[in-house]
């Protein structure tokens, strides 16, 4: 997925409209509308990362959909995200036993 798609998958993520998110990074709604349909591809680097930083996200994020940061849940892909921002909620047994169902699971897979 490119910029356009990273951008409205975390808009819709987030459930943040167009309006909002001018609001927090300073670049017109008519411009965000234009990096989503693909009028105006690309924003500068600098709008690019005022955009991420409005967000939450990085902006390695936005451009392709992963991150530099290895410790940051903002920042993986949203079908991954969701699961990581669930286990903060876990206890610790409830922990040991979802790591238990994912090491099963790679067994179970990498034959």
């Amino acid at each position: 997925m490119g910029f356009k798609d990273n951008l409205k998958a975390e808009l819709d993520y987030q459930g943040m409209q167009l309006k909002e998110l001018s609001a927090k990074c300073g670049v017109s709604k008519n411009t965000l509308g234009n990096y989503l349909t693909g009028h105006n591809s690309l924003p500068s680097i600098e709008t690019g990362v005022k955009i991420a930083q409005a967000l939450g996200v990085s902006a390695e994020y936005l451009v392709n959909g992963e991150s530099l940061a290895q410790n940051n849940s903002a920042c993986l892909p949203i079908k991954f995200r969701k699961i990581v921002e669930s286990l903060y909620s876990l206890d610790d047994d409830d922990l040991a036993a979802v790591q238990a169902l994912v090491t099963s699971l790679q067994k179970r897979y990498s034959h």
